[in-house]
């Protein structure tokens, strides 16, 4: 734990030092509010007459979370690539708290992101239905799903070994986010990608933010389980992720170069 707390440090020092870094985190959902809630919102119509921006605002703290992978795969094949990974490896620390520390970080300074988020949001008219208890629990449920898909990343900037090249794959991202209820409601989707969408742990996170945050947008009696119990599936899917990626990630970079 000490040698990850050493190591937490080490990120935080990097962020402060590059406060851009935290603009650009929250610069994506800043256009997506934009261009959705103001552009595309007044033709999109919410079941109950929920104001737009008010389904959006949870979806596009969701967005903040999963964008953890990418972060962290530029990260970890930037480290690769330029042989910090190499300077971490010979120094007598655990393998594990490493990437630990980079994990730990990541959801300190995105906790800032989504509070600054939050500000937004109440800037446009979002609001906090059920209390202050359930929107931290909500904060709380996304940093744990951030924390998790942060080893995805992990591992998969190790695949990718390069910088521009994790840049590039970092793209694929965005049909996760895309195929999910962010921006509109699935029941309009074909069957077969409604399906693939309810299933989407994005999804999951989104219904279970707007749940915690009290929006009023319903559950439909045939919603599948995920979208029908939300918390306890976005609990289950960060789970998961931790439980295949974590292992996987520690033994990429354990294993490096031999």
């Amino acid at each position: 734990m000490s040698d990850a707390w050493t190591l937490t440090l080490r990120v935080l020092l990097f962020y402060r030092n590059s406060p851009g870094l935290v603009g650009m985190s929250l610069g994506a959902p800043l256009v997506m509010l934009v261009m959705f809630g103001y552009v595309f919102g007044s033709a999109i119509k919410i079941p109950g007459g929920e104001d737009y921006r008010s389904y959006l605002m949870p979806g596009l703290f969701v967005l903040i979370a999963v964008n953890g992978i990418m972060a962290s795969m530029i990260g970890a094949a930037r480290d690769l690539e330029r042989g910090m990974a190499d300077r971490l490896r010979t120094l007598p620390i655990s393998r594990t708290a490493t990437l630990l520390g980079q994990a730990v970080a990541d959801v300190i300074v995105n906790a800032v992101i989504m509070v600054l988020m939050a500000g937004v949001g109440y800037a446009v008219g979002w609001r906090v239905h059920d209390g202050a208890a359930k929107a931290f629990a909500a904060l709380g449920l996304l940093l744990i799903l951030r924390f998790a898909v942060v080893w995805v990343g992990f591992f998969l900037g190790m695949a990718c070994r390069r910088e521009e090249i994790a840049a590039q794959a970092g793209l694929l991202v965005f049909p996760i986010s895309t195929v999910s209820n962010v921006y509109v409601p699935t029941t309009g989707m074909p069957g077969w990608l409604r399906t693939i969408a309810d299933w989407n742990p994005v999804s999951c996170a989104t219904s279970a933010a707007r749940s915690l945050f009290g929006d009023t947008v319903g559950t439909a009696a045939t919603s599948p389980w995920p979208l029908a119990h939300p918390v306890e599936a976005t609990l289950g899917w960060s789970a998961v992720l931790l439980a295949l990626f974590m292992p996987l990630a520690v033994r990429a970079f354990s294993t490096h170069g031999r």
